[in-house]
């Protein structure tokens, strides 16, 4: 009798285990593989690649650009964040403010009107991690609603059009410190005052050094331009700091290589990453 009952206890004792693996299962989801890879300042991605669900971030960038005739202030607040495994969305407000440049004859030459450049929505999947390679790749798009000036509101229409932009994003780690990053893709915009659209394509490179046991690197950002029958390149030596846990720093310079009208720049990013449940 005694034995019967040791037994009877020992399968309950099992049958309590296996209930306990099958609750803590249904609790922890299982995420799948991430490789770190350093990200671009200046011209970011929607979310890390390989991103977990419950990831979010917040950005404030602010920036100067002197430019023949006119000086161009940019501003912009962005909330990126991944509803599941793998998928990153963004929703970004940019504001560009232009004062004159009184070193040249002409202050007032071709200076654009101050306007909230447009509200803008992007997603991006991550479709390829290997670890093997040290690679991932991600699919992405961006749909911005561009806005009138803001002398113009109530003049004229609130919305101008709209710019699509389907990008591809291939980023490899050298190493353990070393990164590269290609972001590609082409800008199409659908203009409302007027039949036909505006092509561009763009191609932004990157290669950083990430400081081991940290998150900070430095690095170089190539942005290159193809629009209106012409190419633009600036370069962008830059470095991020880690401030505290969470929010970090990044301090970007712009060097034009391949120049229209713009001169030197500068620009300051804000990166601040709430804790989340794994």
């Amino acid at each position: 009798m005694l034995h019967y009952l040791i037994i009877v206890m020992l399968l309950l004792s099992c049958l309590k285990a296996v209930a306990q693996e099958v609750q803590l299962a249904d609790t922890v989801e299982t995420r799948p593989l991430k490789l770190t890879h350093a990200e671009p300042l200046y011209i970011d991605l929607i979310r890390d690649l390989g991103a977990h669900k419950g990831e979010k971030e917040w950005n404030i960038g602010a920036g100067l650009t002197d430019n023949l005739g006119y000086d161009r202030y940019e501003f912009l607040v962005e909330y990126e964040w991944a509803p599941i495994n793998r998928l990153g969305l963004e929703v970004e407000v940019p504001v560009s403010l232009y004062t004159p440049n009184i070193s040249d004859l002409d202050p007032q030459l071709n200076r654009p009107a101050d306007r909230i450049e447009s509200l803008k929505l992007a997603a991006q999947y991550t479709f390829l991690v290997s670890d093997k390679y040290q690679t991932s790749m991600a699919l992405g798009t961006i749909t911005e609603f561009e806005l009138a000036d803001l002398n113009r509101i109530g003049k004229d229409n609130m919305v101008k059009g709209f710019l699509l932009n389907p990008f591809l994003v291939m980023a490899k780690r050298w190493g353990s410190n070393m990164h590269s990053l290609v972001y590609t893709g082409p800008r199409v915009l659908f203009p409302f005052h007027k039949s036909g659209t505006e092509v561009g394509y763009e191609i932004n490179s990157s290669v950083h050094y990430m400081i081991p046991n940290s998150r900070n690197f430095i690095g170089l950002e190539l942005n290159k331009e193809f629009s209106h029958g012409e190419f633009h390149m600036v370069a962008r030596p830059q470095m991020r700091i880690t401030i505290d846990e969470g929010l970090m720093i990044g301090v970007v310079p712009g060097i034009p290589i391949i120049r229209g009208e713009e001169r030197l720049s500068s620009f300051v990013r804000l990166i601040y990453e709430p804790r989340h449940r794994k």
